[in-house]
C-alpha cells in the first residue's frame, strides 16, 4: 500500500519590536490588531479540527509585546481609539483621518456598510486629513474609532461570541460606554493568544517553534561576508566586524523566552527569514533545538543542484526535496541537527494566488498538488512517506482573501484529515518516525528569498543602517569596558539587539515599501539613540538624519505620451515607447514571492490623435509580455481577463488562446457589449486595443485595472499581484502637458 504524503505546514507569526521602552511609547498597533485577527483566528482554525497537525512559529519579540498588551500597555492607535469622540484635539483628529483606514479596502472596509461610508466620507485623494476631519460628526468619529479595530477581529471569534456578533451587527452609532466595553473585550481576546497556543501544543496538535529573540539575520550578524556566497560582487558596509556573540545571545534568549512562556523547549526553529549558513548551525544545535526549516533553493545550492527547478517549475529529483536531511551540526544529546526545506511554489500559492480562487477549489488544488508529489516520489522513496513542508507568513496574507481565509482553511483542514493519500503532520513526529538518510555537509549561506541576503544588505540604505548599528555598538562596548552602570548597560544591549532585527532593513532600499518607511526608519534610529541616552552620552548627528528615501515606491510607471499600437502580436519598440509599464515584483510590502509568474511585463496606454478624444474615438491599449513566446505561454489558459475597478463593473475577457486566435468581449454591468470592437493580436506578445467608448471612459476619468491569467478555477497569475494599475484617461493636451512638465 502506498504511504500517504505527510503535509507539514509551518505558519510563521512575527512582528518586529515596535515599542520604545525608554520613551515608554509605541507608535504601531500591528501586534494588537493581528492578535485579535490572525494569531487568535489561526489557532481557532486548528482547534476546530482536532485531527489536524502542523507547526506554528512564534517569534519571541512578538510574544513579549502580546504580554505587554495583556498587562495594559497601549499604542498610539489605541490611545486615539479610546479618546472621547467629542473632544479630539486637532492632531488626534488628523491622526484618526490618516491612520484609521489601515486595512485592505476590498476585503476589510467595503464589506462593512458603515466603514465604507466613513471611507468615502474621508475622501482620500481629494481632502487633507484636516479638511476631512471637519466633515466628521461626533458619531462618525466614534464609529470610525470602533470600526478601525473591529474589522481586525477574526470571523471565528464572532461565530462563538454572541455579544460581540450583536455588537458588530449594530454597525453604527455606538455609545462611549459601548466603546469602552469593546476595547476591554479586545484586550481579553489578546490575552487568549498565548494560552490557546500552549493548549494546542500540550494537546499534541501543534509543534511550537521559535526564532532568535528579535528576528535578526543570523548569518549577517555572524559574518557580513557570508553575503558574498550568493552575491559575489555585492558591496559590503564600511564596517565588516563580526558580531558572533550577538548572534549567540539572540539564539539563547529566543529559546529561553520560549521555554518561559510555554514550559517546554521549542520543537524546532525557523531561523529569521529562513536565513542560514553553515557557521551558525553549531550555535542553534547547542541549544538542543532538533530541527530547522529553510527554503528549497538553499538545499539546491547546498547539494550542487541535486534538487532544482527548470524554467517551467518542474523539479529535478523531487524525492530529495520532500524528505528531512541531517545537517553538519550536533545536538547536546549526540543527535544531528535536522533540516527541512520548504516547497516555495505551494507556499507562494497560499500567500499570493489562492485568494483569487473559489476557496474550496483552492483547497482542493493544494491537496491535489500534494497528492501529485506523493505519486511522483513514491518509487524513489522506498516506502517512506514524502514530507511536504509548506512554510509561510501566517498573518499577512489573509487580509487579501475575501473572507479572511476562513473558507479556504476550513476546507483545507477538514478535507486534509480525511484524505486517503495525505496526512497532516508535525515535523517533529515525521522526523522521529522517519529519520533522515541523507546529509548536507555544508549548508549554503542564504535566505528563503532568492537564496541570498540582498534585501538586508544589498542596497546602500541597508549598508548605511549596518554602519550606524556598528558605530553604536562600538560606543556601547567602550562604555561597558569603562565601568558604566551595569543596569544601564544591560538596557542598552537590549536596545541594540532590537536594532539588529531584520525588519528595519526589510524596508530600506528600493525593493519594497510599507507606506510608513519613514516611521520604521525612525524607530530603527531611535533604538540606536536610546543606547546613548541610557549611558548618558550624546548620539552622533547622523542618527538624526533619515537613512531611507521615504518617497513612495511605485509599482508601475505612467504613460509619457500616446501609444500607437497595431495589435498583431509582433514585438515592436516604437509603438510602445511611451507606454506605462508594470513588471511583477514584490508588490506586497510585508510578504515576498519567489516563484516566477506567467506575466513578465504589462504595458498600457492610450492610442489617440488630436481631436479624437472629444469625438470618443480614442482607444485603451494593453500589451502583455510573457517569459516565453506569448502564443505558447498563454495557450494553456482558459481566459485572460482585464478587470477594471474604474470604470466599475467592467471587464474584458479574452478566450481562444489555445488556438492562437484570441476572441475578445467587453462586459459592463454583467452584460456583453454587442457593439464592442476590440482588436487583439497574439504572437511573440499579446496586444489589445479597445475603444474607450466601449469602456465608458471620458477624458480625465480614472482607469484602474489588473490583468489576470485564468486556467479553470485557478488564477495562474495576476499583474499587479495586489491592487490595480492606476492612471487617468488623458485629455487631448496630455502630450503637451507632459512635454512642458
Amino acid at each position: 500500500m502506498t504511504a500517504p504524503a505527510h503535509l507539514a505546514f509551518v505558519w510563521h507569526q512575527h512582528q518586529p519590536y515596535y515599542p520604545d521602552d525608554v520613551a515608554r511609547e509605541n507608535l504601531m498597533p500591528w501586534v494588537r490588531l493581528h492578535s485579535t485577527k490572525d494569531y487568535l483566528g489561526m489557532a481557532l482554525h486548528i482547534k476546530e479540527v482536532p485531527e489536524f497537525r502542523c507547526a506554528i512559529n512564534l517569534v519571541p519579540s512578538l510574544l513579549v509585546q502580546i504580554n505587554q498588551y495583556v498587562e495594559g500597555r497601549s499604542d498610539r492607535h489605541l490611545d486615539v481609539s479610546k479618546l472621547p469622540a467629542d473632544g479630539l484635539a486637532a492632531n488626534d483628529a488628523a491622526y484618526l483621518m490618516d491612520n484609521f483606514f489601515m486595512a485592505n479596502a476590498e476585503t476589510m472596509v467595503r464589506p462593512h456598510a458603515r466603514y465604507r461610508e466613513l471611507h468615502e466620507l474621508r475622501g482620500f485623494g481629494s481632502s487633507s486629513a484636516e479638511e476631512a476631519a471637519r466633515r466628521f460628526t461626533e458619531r462618525d468619529v466614534r464609529d470610525l474609532q470602533i470600526w478601525s479595530n473591529l474589522t481586525w477581529v477574526h470571523e471565528l471569534v464572532f461565530e462563538r461570541d454572541d455579544d460581540l456578533r450583536e455588537f458588530r451587527e449594530k454597525g453604527r452609532h455606538w455609545t462611549e460606554s459601548e466603546k469602552e466595553w469593546f476595547f476591554e473585550r479586545q484586550r481579553e481576546l489578546v490575552a487568549e493568544v498565548i494560552p490557546l497556543h500552549k493548549e494546542l501544543s500540550d494537546g499534541g496538535q501543534v509543534d511550537l517553534t521559535t526564532t532568535p529573540m528579535y528576528h535578526p539575520i543570523l548569518p549577517l550578524l555572524w559574518n557580513k561576508e557570508s553575503a558574498h556566497e550568493a552575491m559575489p560582487g555585492c558591496p559590503l558596509p564600511q564596517y565588516t566586524e563580526r558580531y558572533e556573540e550577538d548572534a549567540r545571545e539572540q539564539i539563547l534568549r529566543g529559546v529561553a523566552y520560549h521555554k518561559e512562556q510555554f514550559g517546554s523547549a521549542p520543537a524546532g526553529m525557523w531561523p529569521s527569514e529562513g536565513s542560514v549558513s553553515q557557521a551558525i548551525l553549531a550555535e542553534i544545535a547547542a541549544t538542543g533545538v532538533p530541527w530547522i526549516a529553510t527554503d528549497e533553493e538553499i538545499l539546491a545550492h547546498s547539494t550542487g543542484g541535486l534538487v532544482s527547478r527548470d524554467g517551467r517549475g518542474h523539479l529535478k529529483n523531487p524525492d530529495k526535496l520532500f524528505r528531512p536531511w541531517d545537517l553538519n551540526a550536533t545536538l547536546p544529546n549526540g543527535d544531528p541537527l535536522r533540516g527541512v526545506f520548504r516547497d516555495h511554489a505551494m507556499s507562494d500559492g497560499v500567500g499570493f494566488n489562492y485568494q483569487r480562487m473559489d476557496p474550496h477549489a483552492a483547497a482542493h488544488d493544494l491537496l491535489g498538488k500534494v497528492d501529485g508529489i506523493r505519486q511522483a516520489v513514491e518509487a524513489a522513496n522506498g516506502g517512506r512517506p514524502a514530507l511536504v513542508p509548506v512554510v509561510l507568513d501566517g498573518e499577512n496574507c489573509w487580509e487579501y482573501y475575501p473572507d479572511g481565509g476562513v473558507g479556504f482553511l476550513r476546507t483545507l483542514y477538514r478535507e486534509c484529515v480525511n484524505h486517503p493519500n495525505i496526512q497532516p503532520v508535525r515535523i517533529s513526529d515525521h522526523i522521529k518516525e522517519h529519520p533522515p538518510t541523507d546529509r548536507v555537509d555544508r549548508l549554503f549561506a542564504g535566505s528563503w528569498i532568492n537564496h541570498d541576503f540582498y534585501i538586508w544588505i544589498g542596497h546602500k540604505e541597508d549598508r548605511d543602517g549596518w554602519d550606524r548599528l556598528h558605530e553604536t555598538r562600538e560606543y556601547l562596548k567602550t562604555e561597558e569596558a569603562n565601568g558604566a552602570d551595569p543596569d544601564k548597560v544591560e538596557q542598552a544591549w537590549e536596545e541594540l539587539y532590537i536594532a539588529e532585527g531584520s525588519d528595519w532593513f526589510w524596508w530600506y532600499g528600493d525593493d519594497r515599501s510599507s507606506g510608513q518607511d519613514d516611521l520604521f526608519d525612525d524607530l530603527f534610529r531611535r533604538h540606536l539613540r536610546n543606547v546613548y541616552k541610557l549611558l548618558g552620552g550624546e548620539a552622533p548627528p547622523n542618527l538624526d538624519v533619515p537613512i531611507t528615501n521615504a518617497e513612495p515606491k511605485q509599482t508601475h510607471t505612467l504613460p509619457t505620451g500616446f501609444v500607437c499600437a497595431h495589435p498583431n502580436g509582433r514585438r515592436t519598440y516604437f509603438e510602445w515607447v511611451s507606454a506605462g509599464r508594470y513588471a511583477p515584483g514584490n508588490d506586497r510590502g510585508t510578504m515576498a514571492i519567489v516563484t516566477e509568474g506567467l506575466l513578465k511585463e504589462v504595458m498600457f496606454g492610450f492610442d489617440l490623435t488630436p481631436g479624437a478624444l472629444e469625438q470618443g474615438d480614442g482607444n485603451f491599449c494593453l500589451r502583455v509580455d510573457t517569459n516565453d513566446r506569448a502564443a505558447d505561454a498563454l495557450a494553456g489558459l482558459d481566459e485572460l481577463r482585464i478587470r477594471f475597478q474604474q470604470p466599475d463593473e467592467t471587464e474584458i475577457r479574452v478566450t481562444g488562446l489555445a488556438d492562437g486566435e484570441p476572441i475578445t468581449e467587453v462586459i459592463r454591468d454583467g452584460k456583453t457589449l454587442k457593439s464592442a470592437e476590440p482588436q487583439a493580436g497574439l504572437g511573440e506578445i499579446f496586444e489589445l486595443v479597445v475603444p474607450l467608448s466601449d469602456l465608458g471612459v471620458e477624458p480625465g476619468e480614472p482607469v484602474h485595472f489588473a490583468v489576470e491569467a485564468v486556467r479553470g478555477d485557478a488564477s495562474e497569475d495576476r499583474a499587479p499581484r495586489e491592487g490595480s494599475i492606476r492612471l487617468d484617461c488623458p485629455t487631448a493636451d496630455f502630450e503637451r502637458e507632459r512635454w512642458q512638465a
